[in-house]
Order: C-alpha cells, then sequence, then structure tokens
C-alpha cells in the first residue's frame, strides 16, 4: 500500500467518524429534548390531577361536576361584582355602556 493511498484512507475513516460522531451528537440531542417533553408533559398531568382531586376520593365525574359547580359561582360572582361597579358608576355620573 503506498503513502497516498493509506493517507486517502486515514481521511476517509476520519470523515466517517466525524459524520458517525455529529449523527449521535444529534441523536443525542434529539433524545434530551424528547426527555424534556415527557417531564413536561407528565408534570402538566400531575398537575391536573392533583387539581381534580386525589384518587379514590370521589369519581372523576363527580370531581368534573364539582369544578364545573364552582366555575358556576365564579360566574354568578363576577356577575355580582360587575352589576356592583355598573352602580358605582351610576353614582359618579359615569355611563357604564358608554366606551
Amino acid at each position: 500500500m503506498t503513502q497516498t493511498t493509506t493517507d486517502g484512507r486515514l481521511r476517509d475513516l476520519e470523515a466517517e467518524a466525524f459524520r458517525t460522531g455529529r449523527t449521535l451528537a444529534q441523536h443525542s440531542q434529539d433524545l434530551g429534548d424528547i426527555k424534556a417533553q415527557q417531564r413536561t408533559a407528565f408534570s402538566n398531568i400531575d398537575s391536573l390531577a392533583d387539581a381534580i382531586g386525589a384518587p379514590g376520593d370521589r369519581s372523576l365525574t363527580q370531581r368534573l361536576d364539582s369544578i364545573e359547580g364552582e366555575l358556576g359561582d365564579v360566574k354568578r360572582d363576577l356577575g355580582d361584582v360587575k352589576r356592583l361597579l355598573r352602580a358605582l358608576a351610576r353614582t359618579q355620573g359615569i355611563d357604564p355602556e358608554a366606551e
């Protein structure tokens, strides 16, 4: 084997090793990104489960009904606040319907 052939083969091997290393680095980065996305997704699921309640306490339907009821209460309270603010505006001579 001549020196030129050996040098060419070494360059080819180095180039292949570089491409392989770059591919492995990209795969490693992609795997890290996927793991981060999974952690975020599982964290969101855990947060939702905590908001709904502890398993075994009540059925999912009961928990969702409870949340729905609480939302209804909040909507009623907001309606009361809105009426109060309109009344206060009128007492100060402000038309609450004017933009």
